[in-house]
């Protein structure tokens, strides 16, 4: 399929979120320019790619049981359901970072499993274990992706196939006992929780949070993938406070100060910390890092 978008936008900066790493397993761009993407759908493991011609048009292609649905999301995943237009800067930061990108969107899966998945890997654990995890896990219990895609494009585990991983093999791929129990336990209602993304917004971060080990820094990072949530902000971050505050207002910040400077842009807040994100803004290095803990030595 063929689609022209009606809005200005930048493919990459869009599906950045979704990518985990240069090597992400089930995220990968090859050198033509193609972006290669599986995912689990109700309808089973799926991928979509995605190329963007010089006039701006996206060719879409599709293979596996859910390549009539993937086609169909593509508007939704390159933001054509989000509308920045009532966003207001409320700092010049902010600001210029919105003009120099104007074709950032917050896209849509509409799919929140997988997002899921990645998310309770991330928690409270350095970046690098947390992908590392997710490369061997997708690598052990994903499938090949359908379709001509790049060679190791990999769908993420099913939730079958999480609730198949024995305790040897979640140690093995490096995932502690309260991150394995959070795992499990979402794996066991998957079906339902993917009504999230139909709630969307504080109701979809709620039924998310019905799951035991589900916070709401979790369900935040869920809901801006599954469904562009604009006001998901992931408090109780390591780095976002810290980035957010040197930013905004030059000083180091906690979650409690991270939301009181975000406070004017309800309901976008979460727009706001992308932008800052996507321009590259960083803090300082001076506090500890976290530390880097390999649970396969434990």
């Amino acid at each position: 399929m063929r689609w022209r978008p009606s809005f200005e936008l930048d493919l990459a900066r869009v599906l950045a979120p979704l990518r985990r790493g240069a090597s992400s397993p089930n995220l990968v761009r090859d050198a033509a320019g193609t972006w290669w993407y599986a995912t689990n759908t109700p309808d089973g493991g799926s991928t979509l790619a995605l190329h963007r011609h010089a006039d701006g048009e996206i060719e879409a292609a599709a293979w596996g049981p859910g390549a009539d649905r993937l086609l169909d999301g593509v508007p939704a995943l390159l933001g054509a359901d989000d509308d920045p237009r009532d966003f207001v800067a409320h700092h010049d930061v902010i600001a210029q970072a919105r003009r120099g990108m104007p074709g950032l969107r917050l896209g849509s899966t509409g799919q929140v499993w997988d997002s899921l998945v990645l998310a309770i890997l991330e928690q409270k654990v350095a970046g690098k274990e947390a992908i590392r995890s997710w490369k061997e896990l997708c690598r052990w219990f994903g499938e090949p992706a359908p379709g001509p895609g790049p060679a190791g494009l990999r769908v993420p585990p099913s939730p079958e196939a999480v609730l198949s991983i024995v305790d040897w093999k979640w140690h093995r791929a490096g995932v502690d006992s309260t991150r394995r129990g959070t795992l499990i336990r979402a794996a066991r209602v998957a079906s339902g929780l993917e009504r999230a993304a139909e709630l969307r917004g504080v109701e979809g971060r709620t039924l998310l949070r019905k799951v035991q080990g589900i916070g709401v820094w979790t369900a935040a990072e869920v809901a801006q993938r599954a469904w562009g949530d604009p006001d998901a902000v992931s408090f109780g971050d390591y780095n976002i406070p810290s980035l957010v505050g040197h930013a905004l207002v030059g000083t180091e910040l906690d979650d409690r100060g991270m939301h009181a400077v975000l406070a004017p842009y309800a309901p976008q807040r979460q727009r706001a910390v992308r932008y800052l994100m996507a321009a590259g803004v960083s803090a300082p290095r001076r506090g500890p890092r976290i530390e880097l803990r390999d649970y396969r030595a434990m």
